[in-house]
């Protein structure tokens, strides 16, 4: 199945645009959590939204929530690790379900915190995974690293441990690792380096060395310029129009990917934006192929 527009994200941007996507009578995929946005959830109060004064960060998302289920909006709980564009649609390739197609898609999945470690971007593809469940069968009987930024990457590093010879799981998090395997050891280390010739080979942390076929990190976002192959960047920011057209016919973004300053409203705003000029994109693809 293809869908009109393929919105990664659930946060306010990603929110505001598949309700605007919706009323615009596109068939609209949402991916991202049920939860939608932890930052707002974790929000105070928030005094500057029109129309909702000194309204808590839960009342918020709630309010957000709600208005998404009444417009009868699915929120497709997965994880996008890659965007590709196929000419008139994109390949948006996922943790769970595999594969998805649309013909537009708009990228509001919020700012990667931290950096790439070094030799991370090099081999990305050579021995450096973003994708357990998608990559893991090409490293039946060979050792592998996972680097899991919270708890929830625990599944999918119990998950190769059914292909891998060994999983050395390198938590970021302080609460205590679940996983009971024979073939997985946890490693509470710091990650430094991954290192190699023509794919990865090593992953280095501060204390040691791990000889690996290949590294998985396993972040909560990837960031835009690894997400989508040829998307022009700004830092951790991609470069967008007024209109939230990237350099990517059809490709738009939207909230806090695409610039400060980080403001819900503004994020919503520009969610609304993105979805007009998508379906306009649309429209005017339809023109043309007539």
């Amino acid at each position: 199945m293809r869908y009109d527009i393929a919105i990664i994200g659930t946060g306010p941007a990603g929110l505001e645009a598949a309700i605007t996507a919706k009323v615009r009578n596109k068939n609209v995929l949402l991916i991202g959590s049920k939860r939608s946005s932890g930052k707002v959830e974790k929000a105070h109060a928030i005094k500057n939204y029109l129309g909702l004064p000194e309204v808590t960060g839960a009342g918020m998302q709630k309010a957000f929530l709600d208005h998404v289920a009444e417009m009868g909006i699915e929120i497709t709980e997965d994880q996008i690790t890659a965007v590709y564009a196929m000419g008139d649609y994109f390949a948006l390739q996922a943790a769970k379900a595999g594969m998805y197609e649309a013909s537009a898609v708009i990228l509001a999945t919020g700012v990667v915190a931290g950096k790439t470690y070094p030799g991370e971007e090099q081999y990305l593809g050579r021995g450096v995974s973003y994708c357990a469940t998608c990559d893991g069968a090409l490293y039946k009987g060979k050792p592998v690293a996972v680097i899991g930024a919270s708890s929830k990457e625990e599944e999918e590093a119990e998950f190769l441990t059914e292909y891998a010879s060994h999983v050395y799981y390198v938590p970021l998090y302080k609460e205590p690792v679940e996983i009971k395997k024979d073939n997985l050891t946890v490693v509470y280390e710091k990650p430094a380096e991954i290192t190699g010739s023509m794919k990865a080979e090593k992953l280095k942390t501060d204390k040691n060395e791990y000889d690996v076929s290949c590294v998985f990190v396993l972040r909560d976002a990837v960031s835009p310029g690894q997400l989508v192959p040829g998307l022009e960047t700004e830092g951790p920011h991609v470069r967008v129009k007024l209109d939230m057209s990237t350099n990517i016919p059809g490709c738009f973004a939207a909230g806090d990917i695409a610039g400060a300053p980080y403001q819900y409203i503004k994020s919503a705003g520009q969610g609304n934006v993105a979805a007009l000029s998508a379906v306009s994109y649309l429209a005017a693809a339809r023109k043309q192929n007539q």
